[in-house]
């Protein structure tokens, strides 16, 4: 093996090492189209639950959308009567439709973690749910992706650096080669 082919291997196979793994499927085989994907962050949600009760509110800048089930068989609670205080603030309710309501905070949560209780009535059960909502800042959703593609970057730039210096050696081989060549074609016999 000549060093030009060890070179040459080595750098197939430090090219094929850094390749993600793909897999393709054959004709006929297709699971049909993708689901499309989030388009934007989750919004802030809440649980708040009991034996009786599951209460999930999902909050949407200063609006509240509040979602109320049995907690045995997760249907909506029908007829329920719901009051709601969060960081201790009295916010009021209006019901939507079954086991559905809505409600608007007089001003934004601020940004931690607020405790959450709601009082139910529902017929002859009356309960008290208890939960808390966590606010985060929304600085910090796409750090994951912006630290990726530098990833990528970095690697994409380190196999092309590995590339070109395999070439630069080949070529550095086969330019002494072609001299010691003509040298020797040069100097034959008289």
């Amino acid at each position: 093996m000549t060093l030009s082919s060890a070179f040459s291997t080595l750098g197939l196979a430090l090219l094929l090492g850094l390749l993600p793994p793909t897999a393709l499927a054959g004709d006929g085989h297709d699971h049909g189209e993708a689901p499309a994907a989030p388009a934007g962050t989750a919004l802030p949600r809440f649980a708040a639950t009991s034996d009786l009760f599951e209460l999930v509110g999902v909050l949407d800048g200063q609006k509240i959308a509040l979602y109320l089930d049995h907690a045995g068989d997760n249907s909506p609670v029908k007829d329920a009567r719901l009051e709601l205080d969060i960081a201790g603030t009295s916010v009021p309710v209006t019901r939507v439709a079954e086991g559905e309501f809505q409600a608007t905070l007089a001003a934004p949560l601020a940004e931690g973690v607020s405790p959450v209780t709601a009082t139910v009535a529902a017929g002859n059960e009356t309960d008290l749910l208890a939960g808390e909502i966590d606010l985060h800042p929304a600085a910090h959703t796409d750090a994951a992706p912006a630290g990726l593609a530098r990833r990528t970057g970095l690697i994409a730039g380190a196999v092309a650096a590995v590339l070109l210096a395999l070439v630069a050696v080949w070529g550095l081989r086969r330019g002494r080669t072609a001299r010691m060549g003509n040298t020797q074609r040069v100097g034959g016999a008289a």
